[in-house]
């Protein structure tokens, strides 16, 4: 990169493929605001009409209790599913060749491509009492569709791409030669995956389980055909809002809604922070 020149005391920037920080960071405040931070504003905003004994109220009612441990216990139950599953299906397309895999990798992003209401009705037809699978579990007394076990599964369903393309290009990257050197000074595969591998990949795991944790908390569209949505046991807390809603009730929904993005935005800043500590472990070690 050639240094600024300078004329007369004035130094000069050599021109950059993209226009000037200025105006760039305007674009980005002008853009973030109105996309993000004004839409986040009303929803913030709205919930004051009812006070704060109002909003307390009605974030504490027991129905809205058991719809946010419904929707956070089931979404952090199919993101950590999915951190190992995704993992190991990573690990597979990434270091193996077998007959299809393209077609499975493409499959991998079905999820992305395919509508939440289809995919709801796909697993209830499957897991339903009557469904290919779900008959073969109602003998053992196992019972998938219209339970929590069915949102946890449809969760678990819409968040795996995220951890696998995620973590993917990582281990792309990762060289096979570092496993061999691990494996010559005797070091067995478990301590090579513990102390070599994932470290490495520690940080991009940690950002595809935050990814898919985020995107199963506001799942709606899979999740309420195998729900069944029932009160105080099979019913989301988006489904809540969704018919506070249609009660007209608008400062009642949003205070859900600033619930749900409290709880969610301190856990992913957990996560960051340890995301962040990941990568600088990794660089200290390296």
């Amino acid at each position: 990169m050639k240094p600024a020149s300078s004329f007369l005391g004035v130094r000069w920037r050599q021109p950059s493929v993209l226009p000037g920080f200025g105006l760039t960071l305007g674009f980005t405040i002008f853009y973030l605001s109105i996309i993000v931070l004004i839409p986040l504003a009303a929803l913030l905003l709205r919930p004051a009409e009812l006070g704060w004994s109002g909003f307390w109220h009605t974030v504490t009612a027991p129905r809205v209790l058991a719809a946010l441990r419904l929707s956070f216990g089931a979404a952090l139950i199919g993101a950590l599913i999915n951190g190992v599953f995704g993992l190991i299906t990573a690990w597979v397309l990434v270091r193996y060749r077998f007959p299809f895999r393209p077609l499975v990798d493409a499959l991998i992003d079905l999820p992305f491509a395919l509508p939440t209401a289809v995919a709801g009705i796909a697993l209830t037809t499957l897991y339903a009492p009557n469904g290919w699978i779900g008959s073969l579990l109602a003998p053992l007394g196992i019972k998938v569709a219209f339970t929590p076990l069915g949102v946890a599964l449809a969760l678990t369903f819409i968040g795996l791409p995220f951890v696998v393309r995620t973590v993917q290009p990582v281990l792309q990257d990762l060289e096979r030669e570092i496993e061999e050197a691990s494996a010559s000074l005797g070091a067995g595969r478990i301590k090579t995956f513990r102390y070599v591998i994932l470290p490495t990949i520690a940080p991009a795991l940690l950002t595809g389980f935050a990814l898919a944790f985020a995107r199963a908390v506001g799942e709606y569209g899979s999740v309420i055909f195998i729900a069944g949505n029932m009160p105080m046991k099979s019913e989301i807390a988006p489904l809540l809002i969704v018919i506070k809603l249609e009660q007209y009730d608008y400062a009642g929904a949003a205070a859900i809604a600033v619930v749900m993005l409290a709880v969610s935005f301190l856990m992913l800043l957990v996560l960051n922070l340890l995301q962040r500590w990941a990568r600088r472990h990794e660089e200290a070690r390296s």
